[in-house]
């Protein structure tokens, strides 16, 4: 029985009629309403036509995570008074509950897309309500680009809901072409915010890090809100690992303790969105309770400020979860949970002053996670570049490159980025395209059944307890009873039913077994299996050992285990997972596995070189004969007789990263190059620009034939430098005679001295004696530039500076002749200097002379 009193309370329901106005003319809207309103709950059988008199229609709804999906079709379901897959139902990876009457169906944005894909056309489907598409996931952002693509050009007649927690909407509405924008009014009680901040300062985060102190902290944070509140608390954590944590630091509290993620049993999901009336519960979450679910009871929050979001470091190879600061916006959906059902509170473990600066919004997916699911899907789609997908936000560049690059690594796509029919069974396996890669030539190498045993555990990362080595970790699930054993189990089947140990393009020659028709790797260990195809999926992950528990991967980046590790004496791994904190030279390993030589060469092939390498190392050219695996060196051997061209190239490279001091230079070439620069700055071309960049830049300019006759760094300590600029000057046009003209490198002076003009400021530089200048009524100039004299005292100390003598001798000369003369009363002083010659001697040498 429809439980019509519970429908009538939910605030969104004033909001339906404008909604189904806005389809009916448009085909699109936009749904902003709070959470805890009913939109993913009400909306959905209304559209379906199960609450009123509506005709009947078959909705999709996509939910961003597994939790949010099931938790919904529960609670639709509950509504109609009804269970699970009668006419409501729900479909998530591995685990799909329909039934013939359904047409309200929920599901993540990830099958979704697998359906698209398969059938653009979605048979049978009349609506689509893609959920919290505020919180910008890659899948919903790239499921919104296909939708709009299906009803732009094949079905018209399919409506489309993008729903949203917040009132953001307007990017919405203009990628769903100017769509209306319906808003509804939440019901939501004042919230106090407490500022709660650890007593002493704690570490940022970094990678997976947390600092044990601020976990600590927020557990105490935790009991001091049951002793002044009342209601049940929920607590905002980054991750599995840190809820764990917290909650090992609650025992005893008078609550119960609960822990909501995407990894906990769907009991504990049920228990957790049921409420309870007889004790007190502490709910322990990830971001997924911000606004996918709503917990009832729920009074009080506690925010220990922190969430988990992708990150990519392409030069690296490495990408993976890492915490950062929650944004402003999460703040903000986190604290109203505590106002849903009555006044409450939020204590935030954070001082106050840093809340403003904070980001406003969590980064969009497509700025900061690995490309190469979402490329793959781009072009299975044929748009490769992703370039006519209507996307909020583009894909980086160079993301999307690097992605490519995988892609065409793996088989999945073509040299013109086209999808390979490889890489369309890729597509259709549900993982990411390195896992994908795996599973396929894996089941060839081992089987289906062991190939999908590692893929499953490199798919959802075991919990920490199960430790670093893959291996030990494959055999903890394979006999363990807890809720991660349990999916990985269904994962397995799963994975093992899609592939027949056929894979496409399998790699040969892989370990030490020996092959058969089935791929059946019965001969060999779970080392040997896990190693293999840990390998297959992270080909630049593979490292060799360099001792006491460091390693170096194909990639370039180093890689430490942690102290205790079993793997530590390896002779090289497969590294799963990884992660490089921002301030450290090094990845740390979290996952891997044991691997051979032979196994490390044949999964990694395509990084494999030999050559020769002439480079600039350690100040010198190195010349080496060199097998590599990417980074890894396997054999070296010096080389004789290098390539000249090689040997040139190395000796450049070591101009650009040592300099031009490498030359030999004094100081009439360092004048030379100042009176260059002076004239290139003053005057432009045909004068060469001599700075470091442009010389670097076109070393054959200048220094050949020398450069081309040079061997080591010796042979450029020879190089004249001077003799190698002159090469620059503008012979051609005649113009390099003019050099002492335009730029000499001294000036003659009354006193008949010949005095250097310093070029390396922005004006060049006369530094003479006063008594020198006397009768010179104006300014020097070279180029036309007037040059600023250094007037100096007869001890050649500096007395005054001038770019304008005539109106030193109006009105500065006075001054400096009273100073002057009586420390220097064996020199002339005359009152007006024009009218005496001018000398560098004294009174009375001048008197003799």
């Amino acid at each position: 029985m429809i439980r019509t009193e519970a429908l009538d309370r939910l605030p969104v329901r004033t909001a339906v009629p404008a909604l189904e106005r806005a389809l009916d003319d448009r085909g699109v809207a936009v749904l902003c309403a709070p959470p805890g309103t009913g939109k993913t709950t009400l909306v959905p059988l209304v559209l379906a036509g199960l609450t009123g008199n509506g005709p009947v229609r078959r909705v999709l709804v996509a939910e961003p995570r597994r939790i949010a999906a099931r938790a919904a079709a529960r609670r639709m379901a509950w509504l109609l008074g009804e269970r699970t897959g009668e006419r409501v139902g729900f479909t998530v990876r591995g685990e799909r509950v329909v039934g013939r009457e359904t047409v309200v169906e929920v599901v993540t944005t990830g099958v979704l897309l697998q359906r698209i894909q398969r059938d653009q056309e979605l048979p049978g489907v009349d609506v689509v309500i893609i959920d919290e598409c505020h919180e910008r996931h890659l899948d919903a952002d790239t499921v919104a680009a296909f939708l709009l693509d299906v009803r732009e050009a094949i079905r018209p007649d399919l409506r489309l809901v993008a729903a949203s927690a917040t009132t953001d909407a307007e990017g919405w509405a203009r990628l769903l072409g100017d769509a209306p924008v319906i808003e509804a009014e939440g019901v939501s009680y004042p919230v106090e915010v407490l500022w709660a901040p650890p007593a002493r300062p704690v570490k940022p985060p970094h990678g997976m890090r947390v600092d044990p102190a601020l976990l600590t902290h927020v557990a105490a944070t935790v009991r001091r809100a049951l002793a002044e509140r009342e209601g049940d608390v929920l607590c905002f954590l980054p991750g599995v690992g840190e809820i764990g944590r917290v909650a090992g630091q609650l025992t005893g509290v008078d609550a119960e303790v609960l822990q909501v993620h995407g990894r906990a049993p769907a009991a504990v999901q049920d228990a957790v969105l049921a409420g309870s009336s007889r004790v007190r519960r502490v709910v322990l979450a990830t971001s997924v309770a911000e606004t996918s679910l709503t917990v009832p009871g729920v009074r009080v929050v506690v925010d220990s400020g922190l969430a988990r979001e992708p990150r990519t470091d392409h030069a690296r190879g490495l990408s993976a979860l890492t915490t950062v600061r929650a944004s402003q916006a999460a703040g903000r959906q986190r604290a109203g949970r505590a106002g849903r059902e009555a006044p409450g509170a939020v204590y935030r473990c954070w001082d106050q002053a840093e809340d403003g600066r904070l980001a406003r919004f969590p980064a969009p997916e497509i700025k900061v996670a690995d490309l190469a699911a979402f490329a793959l899907q781009a072009a299975c789609w044929g748009d490769p570049d992703a370039s006519s997908l209507a996307l909020l936000d583009p894909p980086p560049a160079g993301a999307m490159g690097a992605a490519r690059e995988v892609l065409g690594a793996i088989g999945a796509v073509d040299g013109g980025g086209r999808v390979t029919e490889r890489g369309v069974r890729m597509s259709r396996l549900g993982l990411h395209p390195r896992l994908a890669r795996a599973l396929l030539d894996g089941a060839a190498e081992v089987g289906a059944r062991r190939a999908a045993e590692v893929v499953a555990l490199l798919s959802e990362e075991p919990p920490r307890e199960y430790g670093d080595d893959l291996a030990a970790a494959l055999r903890t699930a394979r006999r363990g009873q807890d809720g991660y054993a349990a999916r990985w189990k269904q994962e397995v089947r799963r994975l093992s039913g899609q592939v027949d140990g056929g894979g496409s393009g399998a790699v040969p020659g892989v370990g030490t077994g020996n092959r058969t028709g089935s791929g059946s790797g019965a001969g060999r260990s779970d080392d040997a299996v896990v190693g293999l195809v840990a390998a297959l999926a992270f080909p630049e992950r593979v490292a060799r050992a360099r001792g006491d528990g460091a390693f170096l991967m194909a990639s370039g980046t180093g890689a430490e285990l942690r102290e205790g590790s079993p793997l530590r004496r390896s002779p090289w791994l497969a590294v799963a997972v990884a992660d490089r904190p921002s301030h450290a030279a090094s990845a740390r390993v979290r996952l891997a596995a044991v691997l051979d030589e032979d196994t490390a060469l044949a999964a990694a092939g395509h990084l494999r070189v030999r050559g020769e390498e002439v480079r600039w190392v350690d100040g010198e050219v190195a010349a080496r004969s060199v097998d590599r695996l990417g980074a890894v060196e396997l054999s070296v051997r010096p080389l004789k007789q290098p390539d000249p061209e090689l040997v040139r190239g190395a000796l450049v490279d070591g101009l650009r990263r040592e300099g031009l001091g490498l030359l030999r230079w004094n100081r009439d070439t360092e004048q030379l190059r100042s009176r260059l620069a002076f004239l290139h700055g003053v005057l432009g071309a045909p004068w060469p620009d001599v700075s470091d960049g442009a010389l670097l830049a076109d070393p054959d300019a200048w220094l050949e034939p020398e450069l081309s006759r040079a061997r080591r760094r010796s042979d450029l300590g020879r190089i004249d430098a001077g003799q190698a600029l002159r090469r620059l000057l503008p012979w051609a046009t005649g113009e390099a005679a003019r050099l002492d003209e335009l730029a000499p490198e001294r000036i003659e002076v009354p006193s008949g001295s010949r005095i250097r003009v310093e070029y390396g400021g922005d004006q060049p530089v006369l530094a003479v004696k006063l008594q020198e200048l006397f009768g010179l009524a104006e300014t020097p100039r070279v180029a036309g530039v007037p040059v600023l004299v250094h007037l100096l005292s007869p001890a050649g100390r500096p007395a005054a500076v001038t770019a304008d003598l005539a109106s030193f001798w109006r009105e500065g000369y006075k001054a400096v002749r009273a100073e002057l003369r009586g420390r220097y009363p064996k020199h002339p002083w005359p009152e007006d200097p024009a009218t005496v010659p001018a000398t560098r001697y004294t009174s009375a040498r001048l008197k003799r002379s």
